[in-house]
Order: structure tokens, then C-alpha cells, then sequence
């Protein structure tokens, strides 16, 4: 067997999956909060940490995965994602529980991907973004359910439409998709009940 379908997963599968479930899951809970999510993970380019380990921790045969087209297009990120989550690659967004998006840029509109319905909600996509970093971008403002009083972001890599799409997305509600941003080591939640706005307006 090819060895780099076997190596690079978790250290330790359980404990990894369960520290990085506590991860996101805290992230979702709390939008705008950045949380770690930094495993010494080996996953072949351009698949990156952050995103495998997204996947190792999420998914399983029961969760068909979208990849966007720069990750689609390799080979070996398709074998090793099979091989260490047993996982089914989709061709269509609608189709997907989850979504590994390496290029933003080139990240279809939100409202392609699986969006629930008002009975069961929970049959949406949840996207999985690589972005540049949480520095360097426009300031972006939150409120909403998990927020104090408000919160403030600043990522950068996220395509200029995507406050419209965002806020079309809330406005579907119960429906609607959820975003998990990764970056260096990190992970921020933004679930479809986040409002969000540039600073300032």
C-alpha cells in the first residue's frame, strides 16, 4: 500500500478526534474566537493541517465530502481522505455534509452548497475555509448568539462578495450553511445565526 495514503494521520485517532472536536465545537459556540487547532499532521499538498484535521475529525463513511478544485484535482489528497476517513467524495456542492475549501477565491456561492430545511436543519453543509490568516483583512464586526456584546475579525483571503452571501445565508434561517475559517494552527467558527458586518456600518 502507498505509504503516503497511510502516513501523516493523527498520533493518537481518538484523542485527537476528541481535542479536536472540543475545538470546533467551541469555536461554533463562540463565534469569532479563535481556537487552536495545531496536530503534527503530514496530509499530501495542497491539502492543508488544517482542513485533514477537519476531516479526520468530522468525518466518516456516513458524511460525503466536497472538495473545491484545487484540492479535487490531486490524487493523492482524494486517497488519503478516503483512506483515513473512509469518507465519499462528491462532485456537487448540494451534496456534501462537509466542504474542504483550499482557495477561497474560487469558493462557490453559499447558497450551492446542501442549505437544510426548516424540518431538519441539521442536512446542511458545513464549509471548511483555508484562508490567508485572521490578520490583514477587512474588520469585520459580529453579533449574534455566543457573543457577549459583539466581536471583531479581521480575515483576509475571503472573496469580496462574501458579506452578501453571508448575509443571505442568516437571512435563510433555521437554514442555511456553517463556516469553520482555518488558519495557521487555528480555527474560527461563524455558524448561519452570526451577524455579520464591516466596521463602521
Amino acid at each position: 500500500m502507498d505509504s503516503q495514503l497511510v502516513d501523516g494521520g493523527f498520533a493518537q485517532p481518538v484523542l485527537d478526534a476528541q481535542q479536536g472536536f472540543r475545538a470546533l465545537m467551541d469555536g461554533l459556540a463562540n463565534p469569532g474566537t479563535v481556537r487552536p487547532l495545531d496536530f503534527d499532521l503530514a496530509p499530501p499538498a495542497p491539502l492543508t493541517r488544517e482542513l485533514a484535521a477537519i476531516a479526520l475529525t468530522l468525518c466518516d463513511h456516513d458524511s460525503p465530502i466536497w472538495l473545491d478544485a484545487l484540492l479535487a484535482k490531486s490524487d493523492a489528497v482524494i486517497g488519503w481522505l478516503r483512506f483515513h476517513t473512509g469518507a465519499t467524495i462528491v462532485s456537487e456542492p448540494a451534496e456534501a455534509d462537509f466542504a474542504l475549501i483550499a482557495d477561497p477565491a474560487a469558493m462557490p456561492s453559499l447558497d450551492r452548497f446542501a442549505l437544510g430545511s426548516d424540518q431538519y436543519p441539521d442536512r446542511s453543509t458545513t464549509l471548511a475555509v483555508a484562508i490567508s490568516g485572521f490578520a490583514g483583512g477587512a474588520l469585520l464586526r459580529l453579533k449574534g448568539p455566543g457573543i457577549k456584546a459583539d466581536a471583531t475579525i479581521a480575515p483576509s483571503g475571503l472573496g469580496a462578495e462574501f458579506l452578501d452571501q453571508w448575509t443571505a445565508n442568516r437571512a435563510l434561517f433555521p437554514r442555511g450553511v456553517d463556516l469553520l475559517l482555518v488558519a495557521d494552527g487555528e480555527v474560527i467558527g461563524l455558524p448561519r445565526t452570526t451577524r455579520i458586518s464591516l466596521e463602521g456600518q
